[in-house]
């Protein structure tokens, strides 16, 4: 089944720091720009990067245990590609809000997941079930 493709706009406070951390770290092949945006293909969805002025950290609210940034975004890869990007973001020495964890064990939704902060401040979440019909279990 083809699933529709989201698009995303956030605000950055560099450029050329988003499109190492994006393009770079992540991979995300670029897209679009301009001397105020860049497009960058998140696994098959759009996200923008605009300048912005800073902006305050946003709040965050406990789950399982861990507070979770309340504004973040990401993509729930297969397990392997989440084991991978674990592996990868590990050794660039990146410094994880929640580390690679599983969340919610032996419940239902059972996950794979991270967080961490783009150079400017937002948060990204990526995660994974080994089950993908537990994505909206209850």
């Amino acid at each position: 089944m083809t699933r529709p493709r989201f698009h995303l706009a956030f605000p950055v406070r560099d450029l050329a720091e988003a499109q190492a951390f994006y393009g770079g770290l992540l991979g995300c092949p670029e897209g679009r720009s301009s001397p105020e945006w860049v497009d960058f293909d998140l696994h098959g969805h759009q996200i923008v990067a605009h300048l912005a002025p800073p902006e305050p950290a946003p709040p965050t609210n406990a789950v399982d245990g861990e507070q979770v940034p309340a504004r973040h975004f990401g993509v729930i890869l297969e397990p392997d590609a989440w084991r991978g990007l674990a592996d990868r973001l590990t050794a660039a020495g990146t410094s994880f809000i929640i580390a690679p964890q599983t969340r919610f064990k032996g419940l239902p939704g059972e996950q794979q997941t991270m967080f961490f902060l783009d150079p400017s401040g937002n948060a990204l979440e990526f995660k994974s079930f080994s089950d993908d019909s537990q994505v909206f279990a209850r």
